[in-house]
């Protein structure tokens, strides 16, 4: 919490304690009803949500900006300016002409946010699918088949600084850790004209600090709770900056550790609370700044994240219990290395960012449920990505009505994966097979090299102060190709212990069993390059009110099967064959909105409105007889929907804030044959809520002659939506038995705290007040036992944090 913000609100705490005492009765009376009204839970206190990114007392139009920004971590008070590089240039969130939520390090502090697991429910028309720990998949404006899209590229980007780690559905990627970050940035809609990553419905960025030359610092954040049905959670954070030499050098380094109990119990490995989690990681970097014209940071970022099991949960043996016999592990391992120059030529500004990442993720999974728990079977698997990112661009810092931007991207990753599946020694005893010399009955590697290449940029026009016209245009270029290794082996194992086990389903024939080695193959290459373009108009009719009209595109790249053209087993001669892949799918996204200040800057609104054509749709199927997925495309859908975000401030010390989502996504075009591939139905929904939305209210007042005390409360609301299509793929017209949707549900958190000095506060809080237990996720495979994932418990706790 920095000092301007917290003078502000001693301010406000000490004109409230000047009024007449009946007058600061009534204010606290309304502001106990309004509280209750909004979040319904008066008597629960929680931590206030209103903060601030920066006083600038910028300028705009020759007058002193009044203007609060939306965002949710505005601070409540006038001259508040929230600056935001989305477009690749500082610029006014408020002048920005997209959809866009900003969460500044005070906000993420004061809520406990860590992870990913609360952005989504504060950005409108977003949705996180999350099954368990390390398994992220954002969606924005209801661009989704399910939660999962496994072997896809995920719809919404993902940056840490300049390195995109969002990845296909079913690859572990770590919740990075979100402390001592600049800002993380939701932009809603394509970004892919001023991002080297194209993103087909939106893009997060998380930015962190830079080393400061200037002054040293330091901080830590301690947070304790307690999960009811689980146990302890630690949540350990700090940092350390240090100007080595004045103006010139300087070195900041962030660690945390993590360490929280479980709540699921696990029946099959007998294990109670056993999803608990253990990640620790270091990010440090240098920054050399021998001129105010050239600088060169060098960083690297080490996380490792290991949760101890799944906490995806099976509502047929209780609330939160699940059944394997081994732990499920999602476990994920990324080391990042960046150097990032910056030069200003005088005419403009030369960035250039360079990356190298290895990640290693562990897919350790029981796959018994495809077999209802009769084989016992499971799939090891593990992933290595190197990933190497070279993006420069150059923006224009020239006056004039032209503003420019500029850039090339390039991309490579090989992931590798070794695939493993094992099956237990009691059922190769049960079975009296020998044949294998461990627990493995099948084994292959491969590997898939992804290569992107592309060139950026947008121009803008300002035929005034209060008028301006953007285009902008990126043309990329994506080669796929998987290969399969050699020396591995396949075997008809589990059909053979399956009708050793049970001959009756079997008509009492027991076929032999085969070993077979796997050869080397190179599949196919998928090559594709698109265009993506952007127009846009705003316009300023007051200097506190923007408006805009927006075009823009976006597409992803195609996709391999990496089992192409595989028949069906010999029990199913008539499911489908291993189509080769999925092409390039895209979108024209239609967007008009609004970003405005009134009644003196105490309400402040943004909304948007939105049309979403969306062509080719890539989607994952599984197929039926030995649930293998594939990837495909059919023909098309349309979101349209509308956006809001609004803060008001009534009366002093009091900051309301509401965000929200209306979306309307249904399959449009299918054809019968798209429509028996895929199980989809010409008129259904896409995987999102029609509505969702959040609400905070929060009152500061003063305790004391430099104390201050704030109380604030949060609910968020999300409606429920399928979790894929709703038949068998192949099968046209039969209902998939993995078909379900999820809960619609309100998610309540209460916060209350102590300002003891500006730079220690306490805050003690609620997590889920209500102990609200719905299904927010429903797994599309057939080969988990548990599919459901549930809101966390209850949660207790108090966090303190100080600034050195």
């Amino acid at each position: 919490m920095n000092v301007d913000m917290s003078a502000s609100l001693l301010n406000e705490a000490r004109t409230a304690a000047d009024e007449p005492p009946g007058t600061r009765r009534g204010i606290m009376r309304g502001t106990l009803l309004v509280s209750a009204s909004a979040v319904a839970l008066a008597l629960v206190p929680a931590t206030i949500s209103a903060q601030t990114t920066s006083r600038t007392g910028a300028e705009v139009d020759g007058e002193t900006d009044a203007v609060e920004e939306i965002s949710p971590t505005a601070e409540t008070g006038e001259g508040n300016t929230i600056i935001v590089t989305a477009t690749r240039r500082e610029a006014r969130l408020q002048d920005v002409p997209l959809g866009i939520t900003a969460f500044s390090q005070e906000e993420l502090t004061e809520k406990g946010i860590v992870g990913y697991e609360r952005l989504a429910l504060e950005t409108p028309g977003v949705v996180l699918n999350r099954p368990t720990q390390n398994f992220n998949n954002f969606t924005a404006r209801g661009i989704s088949t399910n939660g999962y899209s496994a072997g896809l590229q995920a719809p919404v980007a993902i940056y840490v600084d300049e390195l995109p780690i969002s990845a296909n559905g079913n690859s572990t990627i770590l919740d990075p850790n979100l402390y001592d970050v600049e800002r993380v940035e939701f932009l809603r809609g394509p970004q892919g004209t001023l991002f080297g990553s194209g993103s087909l419905a939106g893009a997060m960025r998380i930015i962190t600090k830079s080393p400061n030359p200037n002054r040293w610092e330091a901080s830590a954040l301690v947070d304790l709770g307690y999960t009811e049905g689980g146990g302890l959670r630690q949540r350990y954070n700090g940092m350390v900056n240090v100007p080595i030499a004045e103006d010139v050098f300087a070195f900041r380094a962030v660690g945390y550790y993590r360490n929280e109990d479980g709540w699921v119990d696990n029946i099959g490995t007998g294990i109670e609370d056993a999803n608990s989690l253990e990640a620790y990681g270091i990010r440090a970097a240098f920054l050399i700044e021998p001129s105010s014209d050239f600088s060169v940071k060098l960083s690297v970022n080490k996380e490792v994240s290991n949760p101890a099991d799944s906490a995806l949960t099976n509502p047929d043996l209780g609330t939160y219990v699940r059944r394997t016999a081994q732990p499920d592990l999602f476990q994920s391992d990324l080391l990042a290395l960046n150097a990032t120059v910056n030069v200003n030529l005088g005419f403009a500004d030369l960035v250039s960012s360079t990356t190298y990442s290895d990640l290693t993720g562990d897919f350790i999974v029981d796959l018994a449920g495809t077999y209802n728990q009769l084989v016992p079977f499971s799939l090891d698997a593990v992933g290595y990505d190197d990933i190497f990112v070279q993006e420069v661009r150059l923006a224009s810092s020239h006056g004039g009505p032209f503003e420019w931007i500029l850039g090339g991207f390039y991309f490579d990753k090989r992931r590798d994966v070794d695939f493993d599946y094992r099956t237990t020694q009691q059922f190769l005893d049960q079975t009296g097979v020998t044949a294998f010399s461990d627990l493995y009955y099948q084994r292959f590697k491969n590997y898939t090299d992804i290569s992107e290449k592309a060139v950026f940029g947008e121009l803008t026009y300002r035929f005034s102060d209060s008028f301006w016209a953007t285009g902008g245009l990126r043309y990329g270029q994506v080669d796929v190709q998987t290969t399969t290794r050699g020396g591995g082996y396949n075997s008809n194992f589990l059909t053979v212990g399956f009708c050793t086990v049970f001959t009756p389903q079997c008509g009492g024939f027991i076929p032999p069993l085969t070993l077979a080695p796997i050869q080397p193959a190179v599949g196919l290459l998928a090559s594709d390059d698109k265009l993506s373009w952007k127009g846009s108009i705003s316009f300023k009719p007051t200097p506190n009110l923007t408006t805009y009209a927006t075009v823009s595109t976006g597409f992803r790249p195609p996709v391999v099967n990496a089992r192409a053209g595989l028949a069906p087993p010999a029990s199913a001669p008539d499911d489908i064959v291993i189509p080769d892949g999925a092409s390039s799918d895209k979108l024209t996204n239609y967007e008009i909105g609004l970003k405005g200040s009134f009644f003196d800057s105490r309400l402040t609104a943004n909304l948007a409105a939105f049309y979403i054509d969306w062509n080719n749709i890539q989607v994952q199927a599984n197929r039926v007889s030995d649930t293998i997925q594939f990837a495909t495309n059919i023909g098309g859908a349309v979101s349209k929907g509308i956006e809001f975000e609004l803060v008001a401030r009534p009366v002093e010390g009091v900051r309301l804030q509401a965000s929200g989502a209306y979306i309307d996504a249904r399959i449009d075009d299918l054809s019968p044959g798209e429509a028996a591939i895929s199980g989809a139905e010409d008129g259904i929904r896409l995987a999102t809520p029609k509505f969702s939305g959040s609400a905070t209210a929060a009152y500061t007042f003063a305790v004391g002659d430099t104390e201050t005390a704030f109380v604030s409360g949060n609910v968020a609301y999300v409606g429920s939506y399928p979790g894929l299509f709703p038949n068998v793929p192949g099968q046209p017209g039969v209902p998939s038995p993995q078909y379900g949707v999820t809960d619609e549900y309100v998610f309540a958190n209460a916060y209350a705290g102590l300002n003891i000095t500006p730079d220690f506060v306490i805050t003690a809080y609620v997590e889920n007040v209500f102990d609200n237990d719905a299904i927010t996720y429903v797994h599309p495979e057939a080969f988990l036992d548990g599919r459901h994932g549930r809101l966390r418990p209850r949660t207790f706790g108090v966090r303190s944090s100080y600034v050195f």
